[in-house]
C-alpha cells in the first residue's frame, strides 16, 4: 500500500551491492537499525555466475535462488516496490506504487536492464526454436537442453557491443557448449562461431592471448565488431550487423545463444542522477555522486569504467559504506575504490582461467601463481566456494 516514509538511508536496488551494503552499514552502525530501507520489487534473489554452470549441465538453475525475505539483513527495512522517480535536489524518491520515500542519504544499486526488445523477433523466439540465453533464470535451463540435444549443424554465441553485466559469460558457455559437443561425437559435424560487438575476445591483454590459444585449440570461428539485430526462430536464421559499415548479414543457425543488450535502467537514464549515458554519475575512486553528495552508486548501474561483476560488487560495496559513514559525522571521504573486478572465465569443464584487473587493465592477482593459465583448482572455486562466499559472507556484510 503506497505511503510516506522517512528514513536515514535509502538503497534502491536489494540485489548483491544493495544488500551487501545494507548488511555493512548496519554492522558498523548500530544506531541505523530500523533507519535502512531497502527498495526492490522482486521476491527472489538469484546468484547469477553460477547461470554459466547451469546453461552447460554442470549445476542446477533452483541452487541458484533463495527468497529475498531472507536475505534482508537484520535492522534494514524491504520495500516490495519499484522506484519510479527520482527528486534529489528534494531528498526524495517515488515508486510506481505511489510511495514517496525522503531520505538524508541515498544509495543506488538498482543493477543493468536487459533489453531483450532490441533484438528484433527474440522475444517471441526465446526459449524455442534453438534460440537461448544464459541471462534469465526462465531461459537457462534451455540452454542446457539446446547444448544437450545438439546433433550437429552450426552453434552461434553471440555477445553484444553494450556494457553487460559478466562480460566474459557470452564465451564461457560457448566453450562448455564445444567440450559437451565432443563429448558426445557430434563436434567433427558443428561449426561453432562467437560473434561479437567488441573489438577483440577480451580487454585485458595477458587473458586474451589465453583465450586466442583457447578459441585456436577448440576450432571456433570468430567475427567482432558485429551485433546481432535480428532473429527469425521458425526459419533459424539471425541477422547481423558491422558496427564500421553498417553492413548486415544472415546466417543460418541450429542453435544459437543469444546475449541480449543492456544499459542503464529506465527509471535512472531519465533521472537527474545520470549522466549523458544514463547511468548513475559516480566518482571512480569515492563512489560518490559527483552533483548530490550525499548519494552514492555501487555495481551495475554505475558509470564506473570497469567489468560489471559481482567481483567487482564486491570490493565497490565496503568503499560506499565506509565513505557514507565517514559523510556522516562529517569526516573526510578515506576509502577508495581501484576499478578492481574478476571474471572467472571457464574454459571448458573444469578448466578457468581466473582474469583480475583494475581501472588501466593491470592485473590484480589474488594467488601466487600465473592465473592466466587454465587451471582445474579455478574451476572447483568458482563451483563450489564462491556461491558460499557470496550467500555467507559478502551478503552478510562479513567480506
Amino acid at each position: 500500500m503506497a505511503g510516506v516514509h522517512h528514513v536515514k538511508v535509502a538503497i534502491v536496488g536489494a540485489g548483491s551491492a544493495g544488500i551487501s551494503i545494507a548488511a555493512r552499514l548496519l554492522r558498523k552502525n548500530r544506531e541505523l537499525h530500523g533507519q535502512v530501507l531497502l527498495i526492490d520489487p522482486s521476491d527472489k534473489h538469484y546468484y547469477q555466475p553460477l547461470w554459466t554452470l547451469v546453461g552447460g549441465g554442470a549445476a542446477k538453475a533452483e541452487d541458484t535462488v533463495r527468497e529475498q525475505a531472507s536475505l534482508i539483513p537484520e535492522g534494514a527495512k524491504w520495500l516490495k516496490e519499484a522506484v519510479e522517480t527520482f527528486s534529489p535536489e528534494h531528498n526524495q524518491l517515488r515508486t510506481k506504487e505511489g510511495s514517496t520515500i525522503h531520505y538524508d542519504y541515498l544509495v543506488v544499486a538498482a543493477g543493468i536492464q536487459i533489453n531483450w526488445e532490441r533484438i528484433k523477433g527474440l522475444k517471441e523466439t526465446i526459449g524455442r526454436n534453438g534460440v537461448c540465453s544464459n541471462y534469465s533464470y526462465d531461459y537457462v535451463r534451455s540452454t542446457w537442453e539446446n547444448i544437450r540435444h545438439f546433433r550437429g549443424g552450426t552453434a552461434i554465441f553471440t555477445q553484444p557491443s553494450t556494457p553487460i553485466k559478466c562480460g566474459g559469460a557470452p564465451q564461457k558457455i560457448m566453450y562448455l557448449a564445444d567440450d559437451y559437443f565432443r563429448q558426445s561425437g557430434v563436434r567433427d559435424q558443428t561449426k561453432i562461431m562467437f560473434i561479437s560487438g567488441l573489438p577483440n575476445i577480451f580487454a585485458v591483454k595477458r587473458y586474451a592471448d589465453t583465450l586466442e590459444e583457447v578459441i585456436q585449440r577448440k576450432n571456433i570461428e570468430t567475427k567482432y565488431r558485429v551485433d546481432l539485430v535480428e532473429i527469425d526462430g521458425e526459419e533459424k536464421k539471425a541477422t547481423f550487423q558491422h558496427l564500421d559499415t553498417n553492413e548486415r548479414f544472415t546466417l543460418s543457425f541450429d542453435m544459437i545463444h543469444v546475449t541480449p543488450p543492456m544499459g542503464p535502467p529506465d527509471f535512472i537514464a531519465k533521472s537527474a542522477l545520470a549522466d549523458a549515458g544514463g547511468w548513475v554519475d559516480v566518482d571512480p575512486y569515492t563512489l560518490q555522486h559527483k552533483t548530490y553528495k550525499n548519494v552514492f552508486g555501487s555495481g551495475d548501474c554505475t558509470n564506473l569504467p570497469t567489468s560489471k561483476t559481482g567481483a567487482a560488487i564486491r570490493k565497490q560495496a565496503p568503499v560506499v559504506a565506509e565513505n557514507l559513514l565517514a559523510l556522516m559525522r562529517g569526516k573526510l571521504l578515506h576509502a577508495r575504490y581501484d576499478g578492481y573486478t574478476s571474471c572467472p572465465l571457464v574454459t571448458g569443464y573444469n578448466r578457468l582461467v581466473l582474469a583480475e584487473f583494475d581501472y588501466d587493465k593491470n592485473p590484480h592477482e589474488t594467488f601466487p601463481f600465473d592465473q592466466s593459465k587454465e587451471r582445474f583448482s579455478m574451476y572447483i572455486m568458482k563451483k563450489h566456494l564462491l556461491p558460499i562466499v557470496y550467500w555467507d559472507g559478502m551478503l552478510k556484510g562479513l567480506m
